[in-house]
């Protein structure tokens, strides 16, 4: 431990650093107020009559009116905060702690890097990123430092590391390397504006699945070293401006493009982006123990997660048990229809009920296919009935999914009233059901 003490308080210029959190601030201000522009608060949180929030935070629900659209502009103020240092460390803790609040209001919407940001708006707290170049140093309120532990920038590496390698380790499946949700999603963008007709080449899809899984597993290892970094980066800069223009996934794929700036040198950040900050040589320093310690324990931790899906049983792709937090990217399509049945269990009387006549679009089709949103809007639909008199409900789900284009099947045990299961937050439920095929 002593040894990785020392590797960790080694001090080195922090250039890298404040152009990180430069570029970060700006990308959580425009991830916030394009949200707002573009439509996705109205969308997301102000249309939906329900909004599925994750379970266990049902007492955060969106705000009325407007207010989301406040929420939103409010996130995006910190970032910007956060960019040109102004009370920067608090700014970080508010920005995350909104971002959790709107993270966990509702679910329709997840997207892997909604959870990084989390993350790394949290560990931005504890990154000594605003010594240099902002207002906190003008204003007097931090002392001025050039150089900053090792630690912090290793942190970073070590956390685009975990997310590039499990995306690759995760691709490695049947129908992935059969290209088959490559092929789902590339049909639906074949009136794209020049390139439509080239994503439904075959071998395009194929070049996409496979290249995927390499440039994931290798990107890291060519950004860390010194002679294939060049090569790395503009890898790095291909693929997800290739991302951002065929997948439309916000500000994923510029963020991980900016992480690119922990595997340079601090000094050669410095003299590409910040020619008037002083030279510094780097020199031996201190990590604190308790520091060292909380490292090592955070990234145990963030490799645990990847892989508690394989202590569950069932297929996670259908069961979505241990999907979250895993970085599983973009690595299926799943499509499904179907109804709830609704009893009333005293009277004898039962109706059919079709999801889409309380949900949106994006909502029904989630509820279809992810059966923690079709379990919740069960007891969603029993609080429905007996608002209108229903004495006894049961609710039953009579869904069918199909899963990269194979045969349908259900997800969900029809037999099963899911008003008398109880959410189980870290085992299998019986309930949820995956096909032979797929197992």
């Amino acid at each position: 431990m002593k040894q990785l003490q020392a590797f960790l308080g080694r001090e080195v210029d922090n250039s890298n650093i404040v152009v990180f959190r430069i570029g970060f601030g700006f990308l959580l201000m425009a991830e916030c107020w394009g949200a707002i522009l573009t439509g996705w608060v109205r969308r997301v949180f102000i249309e939906p009559d329900f909004t599925f929030s994750y379970i266990g935070f049902e007492w955060l629900q969106p705000f009325d009116g407007n207010g989301m659209y406040y929420y939103f502009f409010l996130m995006g103020l910190f970032g910007l905060f956060m960019m040109i240092g102004f009370a920067y460390r608090l700014s970080s803790i508010m920005f995350c702690l909104l971002w959790f609040g709107s993270y966990v209001m509702q679910k329709s919407s997840y997207n892997n890097h909604y959870y990084l940001l989390i993350i790394l708006s949290g560990l931005m707290a504890f990154l000594p990123a605003h010594k240099v170049y902002s207002v906190d140093v003008k204003l007097g309120w931090t002392n001025r430092k050039e150089t900053a532990s090792y630690g912090f920038v290793f942190l970073f590496i070590a956390q685009v590391a975990i997310v590039y390698v499990f995306a690759s380790i995760n691709k490695v499946y049947p129908d992935w390397l059969q290209a088959k949700p490559i092929a789902i999603w590339f049909h639906i963008k074949r009136n794209y504006f020049l390139i439509g007709p080239l994503l439904q080449k075959e071998w395009m899809h194929y070049f996409v699945a496979y290249g995927g899984i390499l440039y994931d597993g290798i990107i890291v290892f060519l950004l860390l070293n010194h002679r294939t970094r060049k090569l790395g980066f503009f890898l790095s800069l291909f693929f997800n401006l290739f991302n951002s223009a065929v997948f439309q996934i916000g500000i994923f794929p510029y963020l991980m493009i900016l992480f690119s700036v922990f595997f340079y040198p601090g000094e050669s950040i410095r003299k590409v982006f910040l020619r008037k900050k002083q030279p510094v040589t780097p020199k031996t320093g201190t990590f604190p123990i308790w520091a060292t310690y909380s490292v090592v324990i955070y990234l145990v931790i963030q490799v645990a997660l990847p892989l508690r899906h394989w202590f569950v049983p069932g297929n996670v792709n259908w069961t979505e048990e241990g999907h979250k937090y895993s970085w599983r990217m973009m690595l299926r399509s799943k499509s499904g229809t179907g109804n709830y049945l609704v009893k009333d269990q005293k009277s004898g009387k039962q109706e059919w009920v079709n999801p889409r006549e309380y949900l949106t679009y994006k909502q029904y089709a989630k509820v279809a296919t992810f059966p923690d949103m079709t379990w919740q809007f069960a007891q969603r639909l029993k609080t429905i009935y007996e608002e209108k008199g229903w004495k006894e409900v049961a609710v039953y789900a009579h869904f069918k999914m199909s899963l990269n284009g194979n045969p349908k099947h259900r997800p969900v045990d029809p037999e099963v009233d899911l008003t008398k299961v109880k959410w189980n937050f870290f085992g299998h439920a019986d309930w949820k059901l995956t096909p032979e095929y797929d197992d």
